[in-house]
């Protein structure tokens, strides 16, 4: 009898260095190689143990891809810039590339992808929510990394994604803060003063988003059907170096050592002084002679029903006319300095408003407007669906105002207001008991009704 073990057999022996060996045949390597894998333990049930487990992996189709596996640094490097770059929005790839830097590589960059273990994880949570982040940041960081080991799962790289067996810290949803309809008139009084009065009016009045009110063009506004076409938003983007060596591009601007105490250099800095940069710091691209796909730039919205056109409220439409020529006038006052963008908010040169400068004017007309401070999205998107709720309008017609896909997320925006809840209950009441009618009787009584009473009496008997 041969003593070849046969094909995807698995071997299991003793060797000279006093550890159990197990070598198991897992298929072939790319390059047409035999793919053995090895496991030792120190006594032959542990070895056997560790084979089977492998075995097992091997038949379910789930085994790992041979080789040294990343680290989750690396691999979020790898899947940052060849994965989720192709299908994330410009805003929301910054968004993962800043979590990443500055919560995950701290936290748990150094581990080896297969080694990651939910402990890890829920360490790393509970640091960061002692060092002040809030839950629903932790949230994001837990789904970012969560989608990161989704995806080296399903390429075999990892044998399980830890971060399904990890529960994140519970959040409390934000409660919404829009204006009253007082507080909204009072708003609108105060802008009403600025040349960019329609701005405030599409925002209360008509829910748009920052980005997608200060993108409106005027080649999108159809007067004779009273519609807006939101199709552009405007937002600022992360400049991206355009040369080839980023690291050596931004190399005077590198700070490798955190700044002193009494730092005078950044004292005007709203955050402070600006982290050290990493040994292989490939940041500064907007000093880059070369840089592309930053500042304020023209981007289509987030999804295809933010797309949907907007009727314009018959009133605002001698408004956005004179807005119109008011426009015609700066720019005949700008001369040659004019740029034109086609927008319909522009600064006094025809660029398009800043979004800073524009939430910078919002807090300064809630000064104004003796209104207490909140946030921009209260002011205009939770205040346009909570006013068209007080004024009857059902959820799905709110719905398709404020271009939402789903109504679960519509009545988030729209919030009760207690006098209808009063209203609303004492109408219930009349329903079920209606109100007595009030009383004339004197307080004398008169024979009629002791006639009227004693008769009774004698019914009952």
């Amino acid at each position: 009898m041969s003593p070849r073990t046969p094909n995807m057999e698995s071997s299991v022996y003793e060797g000279n260095d006093g550890w159990w060996h197990g070598r198991v045949t897992m298929g072939v390597k790319d390059d047409g190689s035999p793919d053995r894998r090895h496991r030792r333990a120190k006594t032959e049930p542990e070895v056997r143990r560790k084979v089977r487990e492998l075995e097992n992996l091997r038949d379910k189709g789930r085994a790992p891809k041979a080789g040294r596996k990343p680290t989750v640094e690396q691999w979020m490097t790898t899947y940052l810039t060849d994965i989720a770059s192709l299908k994330l929005k410009p805003r929301s790839l910054d968004d993962y590339w800043s979590k990443t830097r500055n919560d995950i590589v701290p936290g748990v960059g150094k581990h080896r992808l297969d080694k990651l273990a939910p402990e890890h994880l829920e360490r790393m949570y509970r640091a960061m929510l002692d060092a002040g982040h809030a839950p629903s940041h932790v949230v994001k960081v837990h789904r970012i990394l969560s989608r990161a080991l989704k995806i080296a799962h399903r390429r075999r790289i990892i044998g399980e994604n830890v971060a399904t067996l990890v529960d994140p810290p519970s959040v409390d949803e934000t409660e919404a803060n829009p204006f009253t309809t007082e507080q909204a008139k009072a708003f609108l009084k105060a802008a009403v003063k600025r040349p960019n009065f329609m701005r405030w009016c599409v925002g209360v009045g008509m829910g748009f988003r920052q980005g997608e009110a200060l993108g409106l063009r005027w080649a999108y506004v159809d007067f004779e059907a009273e519609l807006f076409h939101p199709q552009w938003q405007l937002q600022r983007l992360t400049w991206r170096h355009g040369c080839k060596d980023a690291r050596a591009c931004g190399e005077r601007l590198h700070r490798f050592e955190p700044c002193p105490k009494e730092c005078r250099t950044h004292k005007n800095y709203k955050r402070g002084c600006p982290k050290p940069c990493p040994k292989d710091c490939k940041a500064h691209a907007s000093a880059c002679p070369e840089r592309k796909g930053g500042g304020l730039v023209f981007t289509r919205p987030k999804t295809k029903k933010s797309t949907n056109p907007v009727p314009i409220p018959p009133p605002f439409i001698p408004y956005l006319h004179e807005h119109k020529a008011q426009q015609e006038e700066m720019r005949t006052a700008a001369g040659d300095e004019w740029q034109e963008y086609d927008a319909l908010f522009t600064r006094p040169d025809g660029r398009p408003l800043d979004p800073r400068s524009d939430w910078e004017e919002f807090k300064d007309l809630l000064a104004e407007a003796g209104i207490d401070d909140r946030r921009l999205y209260d002011g205009s998107r939770h205040t346009a669906g909570t006013i068209l709720n007080e004024l009857g309008v059902d959820m799905p017609t709110i719905m398709e105002i404020l271009r939402h896909t789903q109504i679960s997320q519509t009545r988030r925006y729209v919030k009760g207001r207690s006098h209808l809840s009063k209203d609303a209950m004492r109408r219930m009441g009349d329903h079920f008991m209606p109100r007595s009618e009030p009383s004339t009787e004197t307080t004398s009584e008169t024979t009629d009704r002791k006639a009227a009473r004693a008769q009774r009496r004698r019914r009952m008997r």
